[in-house]
């Protein structure tokens, strides 16, 4: 089977969408905090979020173009601040939900019964069902000319995880804690680890760690 620039043109849009959105492969699900200033809770899942760097700690995340009411982005130009929660296997229906289009007053928190977490000095909520969540600073937020979506990127001021996940070397084990994956716009996946490799040099054959 093969498809060409003229074949997504006249594809129906739920078909292209779904479509284009599975090229990308496995992608991270997480849930994002935010509150507004009037104190209401936000909790939206989102499957575009990446590294960007380690020092500074700065993480992005691609948001739909600013057309409509998009209150996940509105909250955080607003704050300056939210939170970023892997979603597990005992909580994936739950945060799949929090995707429904809720008015702006009706929190998704209690909506699909997930539980607020709050830190003092921190305005956004957590999840407190996720095994490893952070918050975010505000550092920037682009409008990208190609097709108008947003790029948010932010720095990580707080990092929550359960121990366990922890190695002597900084690497989580994410596998661990349950954390799954998504392919496609609502497929989502449990992982297996083929395993571990040593640092990659020329002429030399990695090993499993």
């Amino acid at each position: 089977m093969m498809f060409r620039k003229a074949d997504f043109k006249d594809m129906d849009d739920r078909y292209r969408a779904n479509l284009i959105n599975s090229l990308s492969g496995f992608k991270s699900a997480n849930l994002v905090g935010t509150q507004d200033g009037a104190g209401n809770t936000n909790l939206a899942i989102v499957s575009s979020v990446f590294h960007l760097g380690a020092n500074p700690a700065l993480i992005g995340m691609i948001m739909r173009p600013h057309t409509v009411r998009r209150d996940t982005l509105e909250n955080i130009l607003g704050s300056g601040e939210y939170t970023i929660n892997h979603v597990n296997h005992e909580i994936w229906q739950k945060a799949h939900q929090t995707s429904a289009r809720y008015p702006e007053t009706v929190s998704e928190f209690s909506e699909v019964g997930l539980t607020p977490q709050w830190l003092d000095g921190i305005k956004a909520p957590f999840v407190a069902e996720s095994r490893l969540k952070y918050a975010l600073a505000l550092r920037s937020c682009q409008t990208l000319e190609i097709n108008s979506v947003e790029m948010v990127i932010g720095e990580i001021t707080h990092l929550e995880l359960d121990e366990s996940a922890m190695t002597e070397a900084g690497y989580l084990d994410i596998e661990a804690l349950g954390s799954v994956a998504i392919s496609g716009l609502d497929s989502y996946h449990v992982t297996q680890r083929l395993g571990r490799l040593s640092y990659a040099k020329p002429g030399i054959e990695p090993k499993l760690l």
